[in-house]
């Protein structure tokens, strides 16, 4: 079902009034805060139809309603403007980055304490380990004639194995040649430099092969280089959650803690995101330990190599307009911010 005009303004001014304040929202209350030219009786019938929807929750100690993942979604998808950065704002920003910053990893780090303290959330960044893998050898093993095993061995002996599906059927001569092929051309490379290569145009086979292999295979060579990527894991603004009112409750905020500590699961999480901002919500979010929370990342680029992701975590009650534009803007600046480090590195030569 559409929600009317009326509903959708309604609906907005209550999220509004909810991040900002965290307290359950009422009829009067919008009514005063929020000129929609109706009265509080009419607002109050809207929000009952608004939770029916399943948009609004209505927490027992009050009388007020609380925004729902489902409201939290429609918001970010269709209601939130995107909050431009102040001129003040992004100056400060760049003149952090962009301070006596010698080193990537130093540089996202940075970048992460900045989101925490801007945005008053728990950061984080992943960033490429110095000693990365290299990839050895590349296969493609057919297990029946719409299933192949794509196999990816490095260097230091870790084995990927990635069951792809095909269109069409492919010969295991096909397969052969494809393998060689990938073998000889990602041989010797680091994972991250095999993910910034043109990897259709480095084959040439007959039309039928390339279409599979650039509908098929392409992605889930691509997926598996992301997942065996050697990365760290910085975080930032840990005690932050001690001021948010959702983790008042001391057993909730050792809970949040105790899912941020593993890094190792949290690692893999972040790892299989989809790359540009993204934003899941509550439930959205696959692991369980992480349905009680929002999690947006973003990645970053530096020479046109993606190299890893910056984003916050929290209650599925933040500003997301805010949020989003400070993860664009670091990311958008972490690139040149490099550039300018690089710079100032060879004039000192």
């Amino acid at each position: 079902m559409d929600l009317s005009e009326r509903k959708l303004k309604i609906l907005q001014a209550i999220i509004s009034d909810f991040i900002r304040t965290a307290e359950p929202v009422g009829s009067r209350t919008i009514s005063k805060n929020y000129d929609l030219g109706i009265s509080p009786a009419t607002i109050r019938n809207e929000m009952s139809d608004l939770e029916e929807l399943g948009y609004l929750t209505h927490p027992h100690t009050s009388s007020g309603r609380v925004p729902s993942e489902k409201a939290y979604r429609l918001y970010v998808n269709e209601m939130m403007s995107k909050r431009e950065l102040t001129e003040a704002e992004k100056d400060a920003i760049a003149t952090s980055l962009y301070n006596n910053v010698s080193e990537l990893e130093n540089m996202v780090q940075r970048a992460a304490h900045i989101l925490s303290e801007i945005t008053n959330l728990t950061s984080f960044a992943l960033t490429p380990r110095k000693d990365e893998d290299k990839l050895k050898y590349i296969n493609l093993l057919q297990v029946d004639d719409h299933t192949v095993v794509l196999m990816l061995v490095s260097e230091s002996g870790k084995v990927s194995n990635t069951a792809v599906r095909l269109d069409a059927p492919a010969s295991e001569e096909t397969l052969r040649i494809l393998a060689k092929t990938m073998t000889y051309s990602y041989r010797g490379k680091t994972l991250s430099e095999a993910l910034t290569l043109d990897i259709i145009k480095n084959f040439k086979a007959d039309a039928g092969a390339m279409a599979m292999f650039e509908k098929n295979i392409v992605p889930s060579f691509v997926k598996t280089l992301e997942e065996m990527l050697n990365v760290n894991l910085y975080m930032d603004g840990l005690t932050n959650i001690f001021s948010l009112p959702e983790y008042n409750d001391l057993d909730r905020a050792k809970m949040f803690l105790e899912m941020v500590s593993k890094k190792e699961d949290l690692t893999r999480t972040l790892i299989n995101r989809e790359n540009g901002v993204i934003i899941t919500i509550g439930n959205e979010n696959q692991d369980e330990y992480m349905q009680d929370c929002s999690l947006i990342t973003a990645t970053y680029h530096v020479d046109g190599k993606l190299l890893g992701k910056i984003g916050v975590i929290g209650p599925t009650r933040m500003r997301y307009d805010e949020v989003t534009s400070v993860v664009e803007y670091l990311t958008d600046n972490i690139s040149k911010a490099f550039m300018i480090a690089e710079g100032d590195d060879d004039g000192k030569d």
